[in-house]
């Protein structure tokens, strides 16, 4: 594996973080869950990271495990907004230096209110993505929310069909 060192990597760095980078075979096709699997790693520790956008072009990001939804009425209502609606993934990488698939909570563009679902507290670990595709860092969870300062709440529900 090649040294990659993303912009989440220096900043786990700076903060004297432990965290491990898993790498995966890039492919368009692969969900989350996929990654899940392909790592040997429970789900509901492995979050993605998703973006939605307020009428009046607020952003807020929130993560969650990669089996599930983000529920938009629990998330705007977290965020303190009556809606929120999904960023569309056209604008992912101006809004936030991300491309879909690489996008980490860690070192946005802007800062921007993230909410982590509170099933992140059911465990030990979290993974999520090292800001680039094929690239996923595993830390503490209590790392995970000291180095972020991320809001916690109650934010997925179950995956439909």
């Amino acid at each position: 594996m090649s040294e990659v060192k993303t912009n989440p990597m220096r900043t786990l760095d700076k903060a004297d973080v432990q965290y491990r980078v898993h790498t995966y075979k890039e492919d368009p096709k692969l969900s989350g869950a996929d990654v899940a699997n392909i790592l040997g790693e429970d789900p509901d520790r492995v979050f993605k990271t998703l973006v939605t956008v307020t009428k009046d072009k607020k952003y807020n990001v929130f993560v969650v495990p990669v089996e599930k939804e983000l529920d938009l009425k629990k998330a705007a209502a977290s965020v303190g907004e009556k809606s929120v609606s999904m960023m569309p993934s056209a604008q992912l990488l101006s809004i936030t230096g991300y491309v879909h698939g690489g996008c980490s909570p860690f070192c946005m563009k802007r800062p921007f209110t993230t909410v982590i679902d509170s099933s992140v507290l059911n465990g030990d670990v979290i993974y999520v993505s090292a800001g680039k595709v094929g690239y996923q860092l595993e830390l503490s969870v209590d790392d995970f929310l000291r180095v972020g300062g991320f809001k916690v709440a109650e934010i997925s529900r179950e995956a439909s069909g």
